[in-house]
């Protein structure tokens, strides 16, 4: 009676953090289940020691793992409150050699079949509740499958935001913005400025709601927001000391948007304590590593 309502306990609350984890990591507006979290901080840094190759895999893989990782606890929570149970509370068909069974083992494979929603009809439930538990555990399948779906919907999208404002900045690099800003039209630097702070707090809001973009490091500079960060500076810079009022205006709100990226990547993921500036720099050295 203890060892079942220990197994129970374990197995329920397994279930409960793995769920708790995606809600908080797919719904929540942090975006940051701890699961998730310690996760791809470990994939991260472990991509980091095979080199640069695998910083650059590092975003999907970390992607798969926790989702693997949500898998597991479920399948292994469920396991742990049929285990007790495989003797009295299940039917099993009559091909299967009773001699060769083992509890333990048809809790977990009871448990995946039920996940998956096989339903291969070899062990099925053969009381009450437990009838009533397993569709629960295929309808908790059958969430985590459409979970991971919309997590890729959602985050690559992001992605595409992110490399998108950072084309804009290699694209303002390349006509050398920064030194031709004075002698061009202030209306249009002003309208320059402000959508690449529009785009840079689109960026920000992402970081926020989708913390695993962070992990995802762009192959090129052309599409590394990390590394056109430093020129996004530049221009803010410049446009402060302008003569027109109204670039200096613009120039201000690209840098509060550059400042809130950047408390937002430092409280996140980076810990610098530093300035705008200092916790772009790391950004863009984390990366680059490999």
């Amino acid at each position: 009676m203890f060892l079942t309502a220990v197994a129970t306990a374990v197995g329920v609350l397994l279930v409960l953090a793995a769920l708790r984890d995606v809600f908080q990591t797919l719904l929540h507006p942090s975006g940051r289940g701890r699961i998730s979290v310690a996760v791809t901080s470990f994939v991260w840094w472990f991509c980091h020691r095979l080199g640069t190759r695998a910083v650059r895999l590092s975003g999907p893989a970390a992607m798969v793992v926790v989702t693997v990782v949500w898998v597991g606890l479920v399948v292994i929570g469920w396991a742990l409150v049929y285990w007790p149970n495989m003797e009295t509370g299940f039917s099993y068909s009559t091909s299967l050699d009773p001699t060769r069974r083992s509890d333990l083992v048809d809790a977990f494979y009871v448990s995946v079949v039920t996940l998956t929603t096989l339903g291969f009809g070899d062990v099925v439930p053969a009381v009450w509740w437990l009838r009533l538990a397993a569709p629960v555990e295929g309808l908790i399948g059958f969430a985590l499958l459409s979970a991971g779906v919309s997590w890729l919907l959602e985050v690559y999208p992001a992605l595409a935001r992110r490399r998108a404002v950072a084309l804009h900045v290699h694209g303002l690099r390349g006509m050398r913005t920064v030194e031709l800003m004075g002698g061009m039209d202030p209306g249009a630097v002003a309208t320059i400025l402000r959508d690449l702070a529009a785009g840079i707090d689109q960026v920000r809001v992402d970081f926020t709601q989708y913390e695993v973009i962070y992990y995802f490091a762009d192959p090129h500079a052309s599409t590394s927001l990390a590394s056109m960060a430093g020129y996004v500076l530049e221009l803010s810079a410049a446009a402060q000391e302008s003569g027109s009022a109204q670039v200096r205006h613009a120039g201000g709100m690209l840098d509060v948007s550059l400042t809130g990226l950047a408390e937002v990547l430092d409280s996140g993921y980076l810990h610098t304590g530093g300035t705008t500036a200092t916790v772009l720099a790391a950004y863009g050295r984390a990366q680059r590593a490999g």
